[in-house]
C-alpha cells in the first residue's frame, strides 16, 4: 500500500473502538488458528534455520511427551489406555472444549451488538464499509499500475486521496457522535430541553454547507440527532 493510503483505512480495531461494540467479529476456530500455526511452521522450516527451526519443534514435542507420561505414570494410576492415546484424547476434549467456550463468548457479544443496534449505526457501518472498500479498490489499482499498466494511472490522484481523508474524518466524527447519544440516550430522555439548541446549531451548519460532500457526510450527523429525537419521542408515547 503506498505512502498517501497508509492510515486511511477504518480498522476493525478503531470501529470497534469508535463504537465500544464488538462490531464485525468473528468467531474464533481453533482448527483455523491451528492451520495458520502449520504454514507459518512450515515456512520457517524451508527458510535458512529450518534444521533448527525442526529440532526445537521435535524437541518440544518429545519432552512433552515424557513429561505428560511421567505425570500420568506418578499420579493417575488408574489410567490403563496408552499415554500416546491419552494425549490425543486429551487434546481433543480440551479443543472442543476450549471452542464451546469461544462460542459461548462469542454469541453474547454478538447478542450485545445486536441489542444496540439501531438504524442510524447500521447506516454508517454501510458507509465504513463502502468507503475501505474504495481504498482497497484504489490500492488494488496501484499493484496493477506497478505491475506494468501505466493506463490504469488514477488522475488528480491528491483530490482523490484529500477527499478520502476528509470523508474519515466525517465518518469518525459521526461514528462518535452516534456513540455518544446512544450511550447517553435515557440522560437524553430526561432532559430534551438541554438538546433544542443543539439540533438547532447543526441544523443550521448543515443548511450553510449543503451543497458540499463535507455537508453531505454533516447531514449525516444530523439525521442520527434527528434519529434519536424521534426514537425519544416513541419512547416518551410509551410511558
Amino acid at each position: 500500500m503506498r505512502d498517501d493510503l497508509q492510515g486511511l483505512e477504518i480498522s476493525h480495531n478503531e470501529l470497534q473502538n469508535l463504537t465500544n461494540l464488538p462490531v464485525n467479529e468473528e468467531l474464533l476456530i481453533i482448527t483455523n488458528i491451528l492451520m495458520k500455526f502449520g504454514k507459518v511452521y512450515i515456512e520457517k522450516m524451508k527458510g535458512s534455520e529450518g534444521a533448527t527451526v525442526i529440532f526445537i519443534g521435535f524437541s518440544t514435542f518429545v519432552f512433552s511427551y515424557i513429561l505428560l507420561d511421567l505425570i500420568l505414570k506418578v499420579f493417575v494410576e488408574w489410567i490403563t489406555i496408552p499415554s500416546w492415546l491419552f494425549l490425543i484424547i486429551l487434546g481433543i476434549w480440551v479443543g472442543g472444549l476450549t471452542q464451546t467456550i469461544l462460542y459461548t463468548i462469542w454469541k453474547s457479544r454478538n447478542k450485545f451488538l445486536q441489542m444496540n443496534m439501531n438504524n442510524s449505526l447500521q447506516i454508517l457501518l454501510n458507509d465504513v464499509n463502502r468507503y475501505n472498500t474504495v481504498i482497497r479498490a484504489i490500492d488494488i489499482n496501484d499493484q496493477i499500475e506497478e505491475a506494468g499498466n501505466p493506463e490504469v494511472v488514477i488522475n488528480e490522484r491528491e483530490s482523490v486521496i484529500e477527499a478520502l481523508r476528509l470523508t474519515k474524518a466525517d465518518l469518525v466524527r459521526a461514528l462518535k457522535t452516534e456513540r455518544i447519544l446512544r450511550e447517553n440516550k435515557h440522560f437524553i430522555l430526561s432532559n430534551t430541553e438541554l438538546f433544542v439548541n443543539n439540533l438547532a446549531t447543526l441544523t443550521a451548519m448543515q443548511v450553510h454547507e449543503q451543497a458540499t460532500e463535507h455537508g453531505r457526510l454533516l447531514n449525516e450527523a444530523l439525521q442520527i440527532a434527528l434519529d434519536v429525537q424521534d426514537e425519544m419521542k416513541k419512547l416518551q408515547s410509551q410511558r
